[in-house]
C-alpha cells in the first residue's frame, strides 16, 4: 500500500524486518520519521540528531577513532576527497540503481573514481533569488538571462532609488564569499581546476579571474554595499534581502524561498522568486552544495542501511518530505512537486536541477578547507582594496599548490 512518505511493502518483501538501523543526522527530520519507515520496511530506526556542527564531530570523532557513527551517516559534499582518502565508507554503487542516479543528478559530487560514497538526500544547488515587485517598479520586465541584463536590472533599481545597494554578495572571510566565487565562475563559462588540479583562475581571460573582476566592479559602481566585507551570506540573506533592502542574490538558495515568501517571516512575502543563475553567455550553470546519506564500512548493519537509504531517497519520501523544507533531490520529484503547483518558484528550480555539476569532478580534495579559507581571504583583501585583483588570484593558486603538497 502506497503511504505519502514512501512504500510499505508487503509482509514477505521486507527481508530485513527486526532488524535495527542507527542513523546520525543533522536536526530538525520528519518527526514521524521513525514509524513511517518500519511501517514501510519492517526495520526499526535509531534515529540520533544534533545540530549539523555537532553531527560533524562526531562524525569525524568515531571514525578518527575507528569506529562507525552510526549505520548511517549524513555525507556532506566537502568530506567527499578526505573520506574517500582514508576509504572510510562502502560504496553505494550497487545500493542503487542507474536510474536513480540519473534523477538524482548531484550524485556526480560523491563520486570518487567511479565509486558513488553517497546519495544526496537534501538539494543545495545555486540559483539566483529576485525581489520582483521590485524589478517590476524599476521597469524591468524581463528576468535576466545573461550578466550584462542582470547588471543592467540593478542599475535601473538603483537608478529608481529602489534600493541603494541592489545586489546581495558576501565579500568577508567567510564560506559564503567562497561559493558566490565558485559559481560566478561556472557563470563565465569556466571551473577552478583542470583534471589534473591545476588551477584554471590565474589568467586575465580566465573565467575565476573574470568572476573576481566582475565582483569588484559591482562593489566599485555602488551595486553592492561596502559594508559586505563584513557580512556572512546568512546576514546577507536575513538583515538585507529578507528585508527588502536589497534586490539580488547573486549565490540564492532554493532553501530559503518558503521563508522570505512567509509573511510571519518575512517582509518581502510575494515578492521574492528564484530564476535560473545569469551567466556571460546566457546558458545558465550552477554547482551543488549537497548532503547525502553514507554508510561508514564498520556499520554494523550495513544491509539495512541501505534499505533506509534507498527509503530516505526514493521519490516518495523525497515528496513527502519536502513538507518539511527538504528540497528534493530528484529531478522527478521535483518536477511532480511543480505538475502539483506546491514547488516555489518551480519552474526555474526544474530548469535549473539538471544544470547542477560538482564543483570538483573527482570529488571535493582532502585539501578543500585550506584553499576555500584562501579563496575568501583574498576575495576579502581585493574587496578592501588591500590587493589587486591579479595578486588575489595568484594568492588562491599558490595556497592550493602548498595544500596539494601537505
Amino acid at each position: 500500500m502506497a503511504i505519502t512518505s514512501g512504500i510499505a511493502l508487503a509482509d514477505d518483501a521486507k527481508p530485513f524486518a527486526g532488524q535495527t538501523v542507527s542513523v546520525l543526522l543533522p536536526s530538525p527530520q520528519d518527526a514521524n520519521m521513525v514509524a513511517d519507515f518500519e511501517k514501510a520496511t519492517g526495520i526499526k530506526l535509531d534515529l540520533q540528531t544534533a545540530s549539523w556542527d555537532d553531527v560533524s564531530v562526531k562524525i569525524s570523532t568515531a571514525l578518527l577513532a575507528g569506529t562507525a557513527p552510526a549505520d548511517v551517516t549524513e555525507f556532506d559534499w566537502s568530506w567527499t576527497g578526505q573520506f574517500a582518502a582514508a576509504d572510510w565508507y562502502t560504496p553505494l554503487n550497487d545500493t542503487v540503481d542507474a536510474a536513480t542516479l540519473d534523477d538524482i543528478k548531484g550524485s556526480t559530487i560523491f563520486n570518487v573514481n567511479g565509486k558513488v560514497l553517497a546519495i544526496p538526500y537534501t538539494n543545495d544547488f545555486r540559483v539566483m533569488l529576485v525581489n520582483k515587485k521590485q524589478f517590476a517598479d524599476a521597469g524591468v520586465t524581463v528576468m535576466p538571462k545573461t550578466l550584462d541584463e542582470l547588471v543592467a536590472a540593478a542599475k535601473a533599481v538603483k537608478a529608481k532609488g529602489i534600493v541603494k545597494y541592489p545586489i546581495g554578495l558576501p565579500l568577508s572571510a567567510t564560506e559564503g564569499a567562497s561559493t558566490s566565487w565558485y559559481l560566478l565562475t561556472k557563470a563565465f563559462g569556466g571551473d577552478l581546476f583542470d583534471k589534473d588540479m591545476k588551477p584554471l583562475f590565474t589568467a586575465p581571460d580566465s573565467a575565476g579571474y573574470k568572476a573576481m573582476a566582475f565582483e569588484m566592479m559591482l562593489l566599485k559602481d555602488g551595486l553592492v554595499d561596502p559594508a559586505s566585507t563584513g557580512l556572512k551570506d546568512s546576514e546577507i540573506n536575513e538583515t538585507l534581502f529578507a528585508k527588502g533592502l536589497t534586490s539580488i542574490m547573486i549565490s540564492g538558495e532554493p532553501g530559503r524561498l518558503g521563508a522570505y515568501n512567509d509573511p510571519a517571516q518575512s517582509v518581502v512575502a510575494g515578492q521574492v522568486q528564484a530564476i535560473p543563475v545569469a551567466t556571460e553567455s546566457g546558458k545558465t550553470r550552477s554547482f551543488g552544495l549537497l548532503e547525502g546519506l553514507g554508510i561508514p564500512r564498520n556499520a554494523q548493519n550495513p544491509e539495512a542501511a541501505k534499505e533506509f537509504i534507498k527509503w530516505m531517497t526514493s521519490k516518495d519520501y523525497q515528496i513527502h518530505n519536502y513538507g518539511n523544507g527538504v528540497l528534493p533531490t530528484r529531478t522527478s520529484a521535483l518536477a511532480e512537486l511543480q505538475q502539483q503547483g506546491k514547488l516555489v518558484s518551480g519552474e526555474a528550480l526544474v530548469e535549473q536541477a539538471p544544470t547542477v555539476e560538482a564543483l570538483f569532478p573527482s570529488g571535493a580534495p582532502a585539501w578543500y578547507p585550506q584553499f576555500s579559507l584562501a579563496v575568501n581571504t583574498s576575495i576579502n583583501s581585493a574587496a578592501k582594496g588591500e590587493i589587486s585583483v591579479d595578486q588575489a588570484v595568484q594568492r588562491i593558486a599558490e595556497a592550493a599548490a602548498e595544500a596539494v603538497k601537505q
